[in-house]
């Protein structure tokens, strides 16, 4: 492997993924194609979890409430990724929960406006991630509830890009066909290098058992939401890929909560 190659595309993801900013000179002779880049979509996740699973440990460290942590965490992962994945959550949330059929759910989709499927959405999201995440830390050591968040960020990007894989664009334009469909070789090295970082990080954490049993429920959470968008939209939109990634995010966290 160019590891060259592969960190210049972690550090695209990166930027993709989140607000942080990196030096502009990773971008140079780069024409906007992610196709081979999501392939470092796992790494890049885990990177820009790092602030909130940081926050996690060190305020369970000082002595807070592991409810108070969790929420914390969440908000650091607001600000570094500007809410991107609830952004999408909350679309496609509008669009399949209100859309009378394809034409409607995708114009939904598109305005910007937040509707009452999208608000309940993310209040949903939110309350399931933070319970999840106060549960492993009241059952796990502080650094053992922190490298489980990390896990899963890492295992949530890679099925994002499965949902990418898995389905046709819905629209003609849009960021996510400016991106480009996914190489079957980028995607099967997103799917083990997501499965290598959250085993990495989750056996030693939790147990052998959880981290199955996190693979398992994620996977089948998106295999479901993609099955809905596929009878739904009949292709995948930027939002339905970050919907993706908040719906298996649940699905992981919750399993590792129950298993923990």
């Amino acid at each position: 492997m160019d590891w060259r190659a592969y960190l210049t595309d972690t550090a695209r993801a990166v930027s993709f993924l989140s607000r942080i900013t990196v030096p502009a000179r990773v971008f140079d002779g780069h024409d906007g194609s992610l196709s081979r880049g999501v392939r470092a979509f796992p790494l890049a996740g885990l990177l820009i979890a790092l602030p909130a699973a940081a926050t996690l440990g060190l305020m369970l460290l000082l002595g807070a409430s592991a409810l108070l942590a969790a929420f914390a965490a969440l908000a650091v992962q607001a600000v570094v990724t500007g809410a991107l994945h609830e952004d999408g959550l909350s679309d496609a949330a509008d669009g399949l929960g209100g859309g009378r059929d394809r034409d409607h759910a995708l114009a939904i989709m598109k305005d910007s406006r937040i509707g009452s499927y999208g608000a309940v959405a993310l209040v949903i999201a939110y309350g399931l991630r933070a319970a999840a995440i106060a549960e492993l830390a009241t059952h796990l050591s502080p650094l053992a509830a922190a490298l489980c968040l990390l896990a899963v960020a890492a295992l949530s990007r890679a099925l994002m890009v499965w949902h990418w894989s898995a389905l046709p664009p819905a629209r003609t334009g849009g960021l996510a066909v400016a991106a480009g469909a996914p190489l079957r070789s980028s995607l099967n090295s997103a799917l083990v290098t997501g499965l290598v970082l959250a085993a990495a990080l989750a056996v030693p954490s939790a147990s052998l058992f959880a981290y199955f049993l996190a693979v398992l429920v994620a996977a089948v959470a998106a295999a479901g939401f993609t099955a809905k968008v596929r009878r739904r939209l009949a292709g995948h939109t930027g939002d339905t890929i970050g919907a993706t990634q908040q719906v298996t995010e649940i699905a992981a966290l919750a399993a590792l909560a129950m298993a923990s």
